[in-house]
């Protein structure tokens, strides 16, 4: 069988390291985070690299860390960083190597799970109360949800299961097998 390879999309805070952490236990396949990954392959944190070198910098190196990724041979669950899909052709890339999941969390939750987050690993939230929060996510979804939209797969909502993705995911493959 082909590696199963799941990548999550989705505003900040959406949670897609949480639930991806849950999804590939359920899988029993690897979670990757495309961020730690980058750190690790930088040796720097994001803010770091965002700081010294600039975003152009920072979504090269993304580009290139999502490329090696989606190349592997094993199967796992990725979860992207939330502006990864709208650069360099990433979310044709991630549609071509794997299977792209939306989460579509209303924007209230996510303010609110960024209100009580650290923010100081979310360096575009610093500093900000929780109506700029808001205002912050809504102008990121106007930029990137026509990104997003493109994804294989929409879960909406601020409660999905693992089970219930498990079961589309198996229907996307089986439809591609038996095409």
């Amino acid at each position: 069988m082909e590696a199963l390879k799941v990548v999550l999309v989705g505003l900040p805070g959406s949670g897609k390291s949480t639930f991806g952490k849950v999804l590939a236990k359920e899988l029993r396949v690897d979670f990757l985070d495309l961020d730690r990954l980058i750190e690790q392959q930088s040796g720097k944190t994001i803010p770091m690299i965002f700081s010294e070198k600039g975003e152009g910098a920072f979504r090269e190196l993304e580009s290139k860390e999502l490329e090696r990724v989606l190349s592997n041979k094993e199967s796992f669950v990725l979860a992207s960083g939330g502006g990864c899909p709208c650069f360099n052709d990433n979310m044709d890339i991630i549609n071509q190597k794997g299977i792209s999941v939306y989460l579509d969390v209303p924007l209230n939750e996510i303010s609110s799970r960024l209100q009580h987050s650290r923010v100081s690993n979310r360096p575009m939230f610093e500093g900000l109360d929780a109506g700029e929060i808001t205002l912050k996510l809504k102008n990121l979804l106007a930029q990137r949800g026509r990104f997003y939209d493109q994804a294989k797969i929409k879960l909406s909502g601020n409660d999905f299961s693992a089970e219930f993705l498990i079961m589309e995911l198996i229907s996307i493959l089986k439809s591609q097998s038996d095409s």
